[in-house]
């Protein structure tokens, strides 16, 4: 099973140095994928959980890939409503082709209305804009001119339309900071879509949180409590399939982003006790 780490690319304690140490640390201790978030416009809702400044993970992740040898870069999850299918099936193919093929491509339908607004793309419509996307870089990358070869696409999101959207178009799914219950019941859901769609049932990639405390949570999501909790939790996922999990260290202050060393500190621990 892969490891992977979620980058803040947002917040005031974020800069280019500081995006750079992220890379290298993540790339030293071992994790197999770096994978950053997406907005293109920093609205008050999006602001409140992410503030500026926010580097775009297209450019951001191709500076990255210069900066690394080996791991694996990705988007968790990049907005597809309001890009235009074209523009991101060239610059998911290029960033793939100039990594040596370190890029995976996870997709989102998005959930800030305001800076949908912003952009002038109909919220909703963003589930019809998602598909529509994922469909046309299918096509896109039939091309050669694009040298993409296949660039793995993730889906993201738990709605049934989001489960159906991965069945039908992805390679794997891609939910975010769920609890244990609502994982295995959107996996059971995942399992029974397969079945109905006659179709595969595809990779199973989650991003948890990574909270360590001292003491046990009871209610809690994947990735957060004691190190053992976190271990286990890795351990049943592995268990349950999952092809590759994303440890998202960002506990929702955007001010963590002035101290990344106590992430790194936590990524270190469970890289040890983990393996």
């Amino acid at each position: 099973m892969l490891i992977g780490v979620n980058v803040p690319n947002f917040g005031p304690g974020t800069t280019p140095s500081v995006l750079r140490d992220w890379a290298r640390t993540v790339e030293s201790l071992g994790f197999d994928l770096l994978m950053m978030s997406d907005h293109v416009v920093v609205t008050p809702d999006v602001a409140e959980q992410y503030p500026a400044p926010f580097y775009e993970p297209f450019t951001t992740l191709s500076w990255l890939a210069g900066v690394t040898e080996r791991i694996t870069l990705g988007t968790t999850v990049l907005i597809a409503a309001y890009r235009h299918p074209l523009l991101v099936a060239r610059m998911a193919a290029n960033l793939a082709d100039l990594s040596g093929g370190r890029f995976v491509l996870g997709v989102g339908v998005g959930w800030a209305r305001q800076e949908f607004e912003a952009l002038g793309v109909p919220f909703q419509r963003r589930g019809k804009l998602t598909d529509e996307l994922v469909t046309t870089l299918r096509a896109a990358w039939q091309d050669e001119g694009y040298r993409a070869g296949r660039v793995p696409i993730w889906v993201g999101g738990h709605s049934d339309g989001a489960l159906r959207r991965v069945v039908r178009l992805g390679d794997a799914w891609h939910p975010l900071r769920q609890t244990p219950a609502g994982w295995r019941e959107s996996l059971e859901r995942l399992k029974a879509l397969a079945a109905e769609e006659n179709l595969p049932l595809p990779e199973l990639a989650p991003r948890i949180m990574l909270r360590l405390t001292d003491l046990p949570v009871d209610d809690r999501r994947l990735g957060e409590g004691t190190i053992e909790q976190v271990v286990a939790d890795l351990r049943q996922l592995r268990a349950d399939g999952a092809h590759a999990v994303v440890l998202d260290p960002f506990i929702g202050d955007p001010q963590e982003t002035r101290h990344p060393e106590v992430a790194w500190q936590a990524l270190a621990a469970v890289r040890k006790e983990f393996g």
